[in-house]
């Protein structure tokens, strides 16, 4: 098959090259909605060095491709460590697998789902109440925080030992000194921790539930669908791919997984995940700070600027990855980077995506 490319330019950065396959329709910035100087402008200050590592920078809008830059060596064909932007894969996939009846809904109890790890360390009953909708919030009685180092549950001490499954069933009910909202006291009804080892315990889950591997049953419905082919697992001791982070993925592809979400699970006419888990996923369950929600493994925050508020559901990862879905606005964006060990990262992001991605917006 002859391969048909276009090739854009923006103030120097070369937008690469795209084959027909890859089903995405073009337009100008301009005929989208967006301030082409704007974005030039943006490009021109992360090759400056005004935001910090920078690989990639593409927006959608209204299912047509308008900005693709590229700033490292790896340009259109690299693969992107996004890190936790996994959680929101591994939410289609339990999507999916309810879709499919392959799991019974979200208030399935997860232990009863191990019953061969039985008994594991720290019993009590209220475990066999937590639920996958509990994991899928980030709102299980577990113990366990990744941005408290003295948490059992801390994500850096599942990586020490071989059973990251063990890890997380073994792990106690957690306590709530006075100056922590209970569950009963907070916004929703949950008491918000983020904590890699649920999404984790996840993929066993679904490969408990489905019969099969979760990287092929993750090709089989989610990815083959999209037309993504190349990819990279992380995967945990025992062989199960990591559902918890690490996943890489073309930043092309990453576009495409915000883009069934704002088309509510539908790829270029095709249902890929219902209208329903889609709708479920990212409305708010849990309360993370005065201008953030959490979905099911998605990110719900408001972004007030100039007398507007733009209104996101995103996947996100360390070092500021994000996927940013503008249902309104009718927008996806990628950002990528690998500003994994720099402070506020996530902060650099948000700069990114106010100073010039909103401001863009006409």
């Amino acid at each position: 098959m002859r391969r048909t490319f276009v090739c854009l330019m923006l103030a120097g950065v070369t937008i690469a090259p795209m084959a027909a396959e890859e089903e995405w329709n073009f337009a100008a910035p301009s005929a989208a909605g967006l301030d082409t100087q704007l974005l030039e402008a943006m490009g021109a200050a992360v090759r400056k060095g005004d935001f910090k590592q920078i690989t990639s920078i593409l927006i959608a809008r209204e299912g047509k491709l308008v900005y693709e830059a590229y700033f490292d060596a790896d340009g259109e064909a690299g693969l992107r460590n996004t890190r936790s932007v996994t959680k929101s894969v591994t939410d289609m996939l339990v999507g999916i697998a309810i879709d499919q009846g392959s799991l019974p809904g979200v208030a399935a109890p997860v232990f009863a789902f191990f019953p061969e790890k039985r008994p594991e360390r720290n019993p009590d009953p209220r475990k066999d109440k937590i639920t996958i909708e509990d994991l899928l919030s980030m709102s299980s009685l577990l113990e366990c925080d990744d941005q408290n180092q003295y948490s059992r549950g801390n994500e850096e001490s599942m990586y020490l030992i071989e059973d990251w499954t063990q890890f997380a069933l073994d792990l106690p009910i957690k306590g709530f000194p006075a100056w922590t909202p209970k569950p009963q006291d907070s916004p929703y009804g949950r008491s918000f921790s983020y904590c890699t080892a649920g999404p984790t315990l996840m993929g066993p889950l679904l490969e408990k539930a489905t019969g099969e591997k979760v990287d092929q049953f993750a090709q089989r419905t989610l990815f083959n669908p999209l037309g993504i082919s190349k990819l990279q697992w992380q995967y945990a001791p025992n062989g199960t791919a990591m559902t918890g982070g690490g996943l890489a993925l073309r930043s092309r592809d990453l576009l495409k997984l915000g883009q069934l979400y704002l088309d509510g699970g539908v790829w270029r006419g095709k249902r890929v995940v219902s209208a329903e888990w889609v709708r479920q996923s990212t409305a708010p369950h849990a309360r993370v700070d005065d201008s953030t929600d959490y979905g099911y493994w998605w990110w719900i925050k408001a972004f007030p600027q100039e007398g507007k508020t733009y209104r996101t559901v995103m996947m996100q990862g360390n070092g500021g990855n994000k996927v940013v879905v503008m249902p309104e606005q009718r927008m996806v964006a990628v950002v990528t980077t690998t500003n994994f060990q720099v402070r506020s990262a996530h902060a650099i992001t948000d700069k990114l995506l106010t100073d010039y991605v909103f401001k863009a917006l006409k």
